[in-house]
């Protein structure tokens, strides 16, 4: 079982090993995850695409807590994003979860993608959220409680050679923060985003 001493590691360490624990998120429908196969590191001290860079607001507050709680947030106002906070408590930092290969409760994904091709359930951080069933409404949620119903388990280890790093995604604004290769995924892994 991960712990809050867990999620307190450096954040860009803490995204390459995610990769291969498994996102599990229990709703009145069923259970649904997947293992991680792509995540990005965000830190907010130094990071111009993390959205704690000197930006502490309500929406972002979460953030600042303590590593092990879930930052989740809308983009383009219709598809949510699940994040991992990590780090010690005041620090802004988050790992948010790219893709996953599903694991569990493959129906209910399907029924809730409207897709019954495997690759295209959990491909995109969007794509993740909404076979979850996550919403704004798992803002907050402590991922380390043991009746959370979002929750972070370990599954599988992941070996250095398998894990490629990249700069992260649609952060061309970023500045130099762009090019930073904080983005992991698992080497010729199908279910990673395109």
């Amino acid at each position: 079982m991960m712990n809050h001493a867990f999620f307190r590691q450096n954040t860009v360490e803490l995204a390459r090993k995610l990769l291969g624990c498994l996102l599990i998120h229990r709703t009145p429908d069923g259970v649904a995850g997947g293992m991680i196969v792509e995540a990005e590191a965000y830190v907010g001290a130094i990071d111009k695409a993390c959205h704690a860079y000197r930006n502490r607001s309500g929406r972002t507050e979460i953030m600042y807590h303590d590593g092990g709680y879930a930052y989740v947030y809308l983009i383009y106002g219709m598809h949510h994003c699940f994040n991992a906070v990590t780090g010690p408590e005041g620090e802004g930092n988050a790992v948010l979860i790219r893709a996953l290969e599903p694991v569990i409760g493959l129906e209910l994904m399907q029924q809730r993608r409207h897709t019954k091709t495997a690759q295209h359930l959990c491909s995109g951080p969007g794509k993740v959220c909404q076979a979850l069933g996550i919403t704004k409404n798992e803002y907050g949620l402590d991922l380390c409680a043991a009746d959370s119903p979002l929750r972070l388990i370990c599954y599988r280890h992941i070996p250095d050679a398998q894990i490629v790093a990249t700069p992260r995604i649609n952060v061309a604004y970023a500045e130099e923060a762009a090019a930073w290769p904080w983005r992991f995924y698992v080497k010729d892994n199908l279910y990673v985003s395109k």
